[in-house]
């Protein structure tokens, strides 16, 4: 039997909204799951996403019969988790949908574009979402009870990898382990009251009618969506894991027309007003200024970093013990500074991955570095995060090569691992369906693990 892979129902549930605006679909029911019911637009998200992860690859002929295999065993998956009462949070689930809409506004370029290519606002899309992603966790979770025991040996490594005729190995490029330790200057005192006394003046301004609030905040906001939106968002009560906490609540504090006093967050002082609300919605505009970061400001950051340098070349300290300690950068602390594939969360990559205008100058450190060593401090630019300074770190560099077991041998028990997966859960799904009602629509009978599970079936 082949590999099945569980489709993200959330990509699935996006995909089908997204083609909606473009063709009609004729919809019908094409397999039955227990109370569970399969539509043929799910298959053809499927499709489109099994497209994308082919790239330039024509498509299998039995690529539809894939993607229902996929999306049955999905679901015999739920039923199974619902039997045994697998426990799933509601504020994971909450959390889920937050993460993948963040994903898709990235993917989208802003939440405006995500809304009109979908045709759905972001609290409709949460909707839709919400039971898709129940349901994916319920399957994550039952899936990983089944196979989450399943060990590979190294025979069995060593075995899947022998398997492979030398001439059809994988060929890899140079791949690299990099990571950054990044220092963003705090403004001072002094700069930070000015901030706060500009954005007094503006509200004073906007109360008193000598200016326009929307007319400020297009001409002095250093929010970067200002000059999409004009600093006007639509916020709900429950976005907690959307906004920064201190923002969102100013905003619910204020009444229709009113204009807070300047509120500090992780990313400067915002004026907010409030213009709309709606029950659990309101409509806001704001004013976002940073504090200056003076030239002091800055050498007492290279300063810093510099120092941290010399504790680190000097073993007194590791460099992911450093990050730990001092990055200013949110998501530092979790990933040891290193750089990661933002599709895979893989940390090896090749310089071609490197291809955000921030990493230029970590490009131009590499050439200079060896497995081990560290640059000098260098600028750091980021349009969220401020500017700072940074130091970055070369922990492994791979030549290209054929893969083999000595260079790659994470990689082939990986591989081997996922095979050895899909053969228990294979066999989990060919002793499970018959204990479930499975209807097939005839088109479907003759794919390969449909009709092992419909023998089965026949045989209760």
């Amino acid at each position: 039997m082949k590999k099945l892979l569980i489709l993200s129902a959330a990509t699935l549930c996006l995909a089908s909204a997204a083609s909606a605006q473009t063709r009609y679909i004729v919809d019908k029911i094409v397999a039955k799951v227990g109370d569970k019911i399969i539509l043929r637009s799910e298959v053809e998200s499927g499709l489109v996403d099994f497209q994308k992860q082919a790239l330039d690859q024509p498509l299998p002929a039995n690529a539809s019969c894939s993607v229902l295999e996929r999306l049955i065993a999905h679901k015999v998956l739920v039923l199974q988790a619902e039997r045994d009462s697998l426990p799933i949070n509601d504020g994971d689930v909450s959390g889920r949908i937050e993460s993948q809409i963040r994903y898709f506004e990235q993917v989208y370029g802003t939440r405006q574009k995500m809304e009109e290519i979908t045709g759905y606002t972001v609290y409709q899309l949460r909707e839709r979402f919400r039971e898709p992603i129940r349901e994916q966790m319920l399957a994550d979770a039952m899936r990983d009870k089944i196979v989450g025991s399943v060990k590979v040996t190294p025979t069995e490594v060593k075995t899947n990898f022998e398997r492979i005729p030398k001439d059809s190995l994988p060929f890899y490029e140079s791949e690299l382990e990099v990571g950054q330790l990044v220092i963003i200057p705090k403004a001072g005192t002094e700069m930070e009251s000015y901030a706060k006394e500009r954005l007094l003046d503006f509200k004073k301004r906007a109360e008193g009618n000598t200016a326009d609030f929307g007319t400020l905040a297009r001409l002095y906001s250093e929010d970067p969506g200002v000059k999409e939106n004009g600093g006007v968002y639509t916020l709900n009560r429950n976005d907690k894991n959307m906004w920064d906490p201190t923002f969102l609540s100013a905003a619910f504090r204020l009444k229709e027309g009113e204009i807070s006093q300047p509120v500090k967050s992780q990313f400067g002082y915002h004026l907010i007003k409030m213009l709309r609300r709606q029950g659990d919605n309101v409509n806001v505009q704001h004013i976002l200024l940073k504090a200056n970061v003076t030239n002091d400001d800055m050498t007492a950051a290279t300063k810093k970093i510099d120092s941290l340098r010399g504790a680190i070349i000097a073993g007194k300290t590791t460099f992911a013990d450093a990050v730990y300690k001092y990055s200013d950068l949110p998501d530092a602390k979790f990933t040891g500074g290193m750089i990661a594939d933002p599709n895979t969360g893989a940390t090896l990559i090749t310089i071609d991955q490197l291809n955000d205008p921030s990493m230029k100058d970590i490009v131009l450190a590499l050439n200079d570095l060896k497995p081990g060593e560290l640059s000098k401090p260098m600028a750091y630019k980021d349009e969220r995060n401020g500017n700072g300074m940074r130091i970055v770190y070369l922990k492994t560099r791979s030549q290209p090569h054929r893969e083999n077991l000595q260079d790659d041998y994470a990689r082939i028990q990986e591989r081997a691992l996922k095979i050895k997966q899909a053969e228990t859960l294979n066999k989990w799904l060919l002793d499970k369906i018959p204990t479930f009602y499975v209807d097939v629509e005839q088109e479907f009978k003759n794919c390969n693990n449909v009709a092992q599970w419909m023998n089965a079936l026949a045989k209760q």
